[in-house]
């Protein structure tokens, strides 16, 4: 497939230089990734593309949760060889976040990535992981970011702005959308005669194909060199706050 070829290539181009803190201290633990996903899974596949090609070292792919049982990223997961699961707020109802949490603590994964998860988590899940889900968004936050900026909305107001760059970013999540801590950022050029459709496919190709799987290796890379694989849940207390167990 087309797009699959042009997300490893992008991403092999801007990671290649980059030597994973796993390789140098010949630390051979990796940590165990679960993504995220709704649509066709570009991004999850420029994520098997970099872990296939050695770009992602210190982490890799066990898992993979659709919000949707339609999405075509789970056909990609499968073709990888990789775990897939369903969950559906429409089906699950009040016990949707849990059986994401099930999942993820069955696996053991220590870092989450929403790679076009369109579902919103609430305020207890990202608590839960506290700077351990990474986020991929299609514009240089602080602009054109919160909440209802996503999909084609995001560049069809830059384009309605007049912006002359914009790009992608990569963030930890937190209860704010799209207000975690920025890991990377990359630009990318507005042309005469771009269409959000246009502009869509070239911050893809020249950013987020490229910033995301790095973004994934380094958070996994520090995780490992912590000796913090998998993170230790935190549950709300009766007073309301959040602890570590």
């Amino acid at each position: 497939m087309a797009e699959e070829v042009s997300a490893a290539g992008k991403a092999g181009n801007a990671a290649q230089a980059q030597v994973s803190t796993a390789e140098q201290t010949g630390n051979a633990e990796q940590v165990r990734i679960a993504v995220l996903v709704s649509g066709g899974g570009t991004n999850l596949q420029a994520l098997i593309d970099a872990e296939k090609s050695g770009i992602i070292r210190s982490g890799k792919i066990v898992l993979v949760i659709s919000s949707r049982a339609d999405a075509y990223a789970l056909k990609r997961a499968q073709a990888a060889g990789i775990r897939t699961a369903v969950c559906e707020r429409k089906v699950l109802g009040a016990d949707y976040e849990k059986e994401m949490i099930r999942l993820l603590e069955e696996e053991k994964i220590g870092l989450i990535v929403l790679a076009g998860f369109l579902s919103i988590l609430s305020a207890d899940f990202t608590r839960h992981y506290p700077e351990r889900i990474l986020n991929i968004h299609p514009a240089l936050i602080p602009s054109f970011c919160g909440k209802g900026y996503y999909g084609l909305k995001v560049h069809e107001e830059a384009l309605k702005y007049g912006v002359k760059v914009t790009g992608a970013t990569v963030h930890f999540v937190n209860e704010v959308p799209d207000g975690g801590r920025i890991i990377m950022q990359k630009a990318v050029a507005v042309k005469d005669g771009d269409t959000p459709e246009i502009l869509q496919r070239r911050v893809m190709e020249e950013a987020e194909w490229v910033i995301l799987p790095a973004s994934v290796e380094k958070v996994s890379a520090e995780i490992v060199k912590k000796g913090t694989t998998t993170p230790v849940p935190v549950v709300q207390t009766e007073g309301g706050s959040h602890e570590r167990i």
